[in-house]
């Protein structure tokens, strides 16, 4: 089962690569932006440690009931039905970014990588979560 704090993060990967969330059957579309209004910058969904407040504004228009059905652009599962106990996140098998497995029958058609040009791109930096900083030294130093 996909819980909710992997149901957020895998939009949150999905943002950083500029996919939006579509709502009310394609008349509106949810993506952060961040403070200078510029579309599809990795700084829209991440502030340091932690969730940026636009992606989190986000967040909680996509869980909203008044939002109706939200999906994650290029997909067909609704954010609702990935929440259910039927679904869960899984790497795909050609980008590694996280993608929505049913645990039981036909998986999902696609990935969201599917019409993407030039994904995955070794050559960029790879959309990530939040890091906590502290926490990324202690474990480098406890490896040294």
């Amino acid at each position: 089962m996909a819980t909710k704090q992997e149901v957020r993060g895998y939009l949150a990967y999905w943002f950083q690569l500029g996919k939006k969330v579509i709502t009310s059957n394609g008349k509106a579309s949810f993506l952060p932006q961040d403070a200078r209004g510029l579309a599809n910058a990795p700084l829209s969904v991440l502030n340091g440690d932690r969730y940026s407040e636009e992606f989190e504004e986000c967040w909680q228009k996509i869980l909203s009931p008044e939002s109706g059905d939200c999906y994650l652009e290029g997909t067909h599962e609704t954010i609702a039905e990935l929440l259910t106990p039927a679904w869960e996140m899984l790497p795909c098998s050609r980008c590694s970014m996280p993608v929505a497995a049913r645990n039981v029958g036909m998986p999902a058609l696609l990935c969201p990588c599917n019409d993407l040009p030039n994904w995955p791109n070794t050559e960029l930096p790879a959309p990530r979560e939040p890091i906590k900083t502290q926490d990324q030294l202690k474990t480098i130093r406890d490896r040294l």
